[in-house]
């Protein structure tokens, strides 16, 4: 395994509560230290960090449940201290800073995190307990017989949220190659590697949970340019491309380009999406459900109307209370999906006037179109999920069994970004199995209620594979996830024969023998 640095100035994020803005310098193919992303593990970022807290300011009789009216009467407070000028409405940040105060950051619970991982330092290495579950999980023996020895280059480059999985998916893919002697491994944290002449030498990228706009240089429009080319080439001139888990988080987001969009006046300096803590993260909630004209203010009537929302939600049964184990456990479906940036969230009509939908806008539609739809909603980890296998004779879902269970962050897709016109679903959720609790977790709720979990498609000459899951460490020690992972690389390397045609016909795409 060759490991390569990483160079630029990238946004670290675990997908725990906290978020982190940092500067990783050095050498060009120096592996850097990157300053510590806290978090727990595997993530469980949003509601689920802001829960506790506030249910202890809600429920001010201390009895133990919360009801309507101790909603309402805080939301109201809070509206009133915001409205410090007596105006009848408030700016996200005004409202920031009061829900802030009400809502304060607790202190860590529990012992250190684990010194590795996205828990430590230096995010590139994993903790070796994970890595010992992975190797004892490894499938046997490869599906097929490489026609060659391949090199696969993994890019783990996150310019969003940054995973705790990260170094371990990217270990998984070297000791899978190691121990099956299918191909060798190189893994890169620099999006300058990819570049025309380096991609010669390989027969696979896999993409390890590549957030936001990850191959591009805000400062440098001509190395965007040619990165973004030389990965199109790469696969349409007929090699292969994988891509885990968050490389669907990708390209996404308010406006219509990747450039930082310039915040709205008034607006919370950060907050939603988890950057600043539970009070923030709260706040830019409450803005977003509120501000239904997005005229970037919100009076006590909008407010007033988001507690009674939120209430109903958690509230389903009308008992008119909620004890703090069913508060917890539905304020995720109660809260708007969040939106940081491009690469992740629900966006409100930005700045240079992009029309708002689940997920934002398309950043980058050629991709969008190849990585075969983008993030708009995530069910929290460890959602459990029934696997539906969709295409039972294909060889990447022999390992996977109707009925099959995964407990992980499980992704829903923009209604736009995906459609079974564009690529050839492998498995999905058993929708059916969901409880209605869990279904009405989701904001933006796809209409058709198709929810693929895998998929493969034929770009040009060459192929891709996608699988949802991998947010969890837990998954890389599952034997039949990683034997589904092993057949999608073999089928991006051109060594397993697959029909790969869109599964609604008339889409783009066409049956291919693998080459």
């Amino acid at each position: 395994m060759k490991v390569t640095g990483s160079r630029g100035a990238h946004t670290l994020a675990l997908c725990g509560a906290a978020v982190l803005a940092a500067t990783m310098g050095g050498a060009a193919r120096q592996a850097g230290t990157a300053p510590a992303a806290q978090g727990g593990r595997g993530g469980g970022r949003g509601a689920g960090a802001i829960a506790p807290a506030l249910f202890t300011v809600l429920d001010s009789n201390k009895d133990g449940s919360i009801s309507r009216d101790e909603f309402r009467t805080t939301f109201d407070k809070w509206f009133t201290e915001s409205d410090t000028g007596s105006t009848g409405s408030v700016t996200a940040a005004q409202l920031a800073a009061t829900v802030a105060k009400e809502v304060p950051t607790p202190a860590p619970a529990g012992p250190p995190p684990e010194p590795c991982g996205g828990r430590s330092s230096n995010p590139r290495v994993p903790c070796q307990v994970d890595v010992d579950k992975m190797i004892a999980a490894l499938p046997a023996k490869a599906l097929v017989k490489p026609a060659k020895p391949h090199k696969i280059l993994v890019l783990a480059r996150a310019a969003g949220f940054v995973h705790s999985s990260i170094p371990l998916a990217a270990a998984t893919v070297d000791e899978m190659g190691k121990k099956l002697g299918t191909w060798t491994t190189t893994i890169t944290y620099d999006p300058a590697d990819i570049n025309t002449a380096n991609l010669k030498q390989y027969d696979v990228i896999a993409l390890d949970n590549t957030t936001g706009c990850f191959l591009d240089d805000p400062n440098d429009k001509a190395a965007t340019d040619a990165r973004r080319a030389a990965l199109l080439d790469f696969i349409r001139s007929g090699k292969g491309i994988a891509g885990i888990h968050a490389a669907s988080d990708s390209y996404h987001g308010p406006g219509t380009s990747c450039a930082p969009a310039t915040p709205a006046a008034g607006a919370a300096p950060a907050g939603f999406g988890g950057r600043g803590g539970p009070g923030a993260m709260l706040s830019g909630g409450i803005f977003a459900d509120a501000d239904k004209n997005n005229d970037q203010k919100v009076t006590r009537a909008e407010l007033n109307a988001v507690a009674d929302a939120w209430f109903d939600k958690i509230d389903p049964q009308k008992t008119g209370s909620v004890t703090q184990a069913d508060f917890s456990t539905r304020l995720p479906g109660a809260m708007p999906a969040p939106v940081a940036g491009p690469g992740r969230g629900r966006a409100n009509a930005s700045a240079d006037g992009a029309p708002a939908q689940p997920g934002g806008n398309p950043l980058w539609p050629e991709w969008n179109k190849i990585i075969g739809g983008y993030f708009k909603f995530h069910w929290n980890n460890p959602q459990e999920i029934t696997y539906k296998i969709d295409d039972s004779k294909s060889p990447l879902t022999q390992m996977l069994k109707p009925g099959y269970v995964v407990h992980d962050e499980t992704y829903t897709f923009n209604q736009d970004s995906f459609s079974r016109t564009n690529v050839h679903v492998l498995t999905s959720v058993d929708y059916d199995k969901m409880t209605p609790e869990d279904k009405a977790k989701e904001s933006g709720a796809r209409t058709d209620h198709d929810y693929a979990l895998s998929w493969i498609r034929h770009e040009g000459k060459g192929r891709l594979f996608y699988m949802a899951h991998g947010h969890d460490e837990s998954i890389y020690a599952m034997t039949p996830m990683l034997e589904h992972f092993l057949a999608g690389i073999q089928y991006a390397a051109g060594d397993l024969k697959a029909d790969d045609s869109p599964s609604v016909k008339g889409g783009a795409g066409t049956k291919t023998t693998g080459k």
